[in-house]
């Protein structure tokens, strides 16, 4: 039996579908997490997109919040795209006063930062560790990040437009996060490499 990595994507809102297909077409194992008991039987987590504060909600209603964080800071790899992205930061601009992040990247971000839904767009992204050339990534109401700690590597930055050299991807160990959907283009390459940051964590489940 050769070792699978599972990957948990968190159900509570948010378009957790396309995120399982592009794990499950990786060769990884997809599982939804709604429950405690569920996140405990995965490897890493991604956090789709979504609206933050009504996650940060449901987060908290489903009893997550606090097993999520401990899980960040035990060494689980966790990836956050657009809203998972805020449910990530360190600090949260634009927020609402009773929105609580899982935290553990430390940077500031800016939630809505490219506008309101009618705002959406796409836009040409570089990641430095992502071989392929530039993604074609979709942005809808779209954070970005402000400002990152010493320990965050930027990974990506708008090219063009309004929005030039705006944070679009970061990682900080473990952890990494994008404000946009790769889920939603077809494009893999984030999620190989997501996939790839689980596996190289050695926490793999014999199946």
């Amino acid at each position: 039996m050769t070792a699978s990595v599972i990957i948990g994507v968190l159900a509570l809102q948010g378009d957790t579908r396309e995120h399982l297909h592009a794990v499950a077409s990786l060769d990884a194992i997809g599982r939804p997490v709604r429950r405690v008991d569920e996140l405990d039987s995965v490897d890493a987590l991604i956090i789709p997109g979504g609206e933050s504060t009504t996650m940060s909600k449901l987060a908290v209603e489903f009893g997550l919040l606090e097993p999520i964080r401990k899980r960040i800071g035990a060494g689980m790899p966790v990836y956050g795209s657009c809203a998972g992205m805020i449910m990530l930061a360190s600090t949260i601009l634009d927020g609402r006063p009773d929105q609580v992040p899982f935290g553990g990247i430390d940077m500031t971000v800016r939630r809505n930062a490219f506008g309101r839904q009618v705002d959406s767009f796409e836009g040409s992204v570089d990641i430095s560790d992502i071989e392929g050339g530039p993604f074609r990534a979709v942005f809808i109401r779209a954070p970005w990040v402000e400002s990152v700690g010493d320990s965050v590597e930027v990974l990506g930055r708008v090219r063009d437009g309004q929005a030039a050299g705006r944070i679009v991807a970061v990682r900080q160990q473990h952890l990494l996060a994008t404000a946009f959907h790769p889920e939603l283009t077809g494009d893999l390459r984030v999620h190989r490499y997501f996939v790839e940051m689980a596996r190289e964590a050695g926490n793999t489940t014999e199946g």
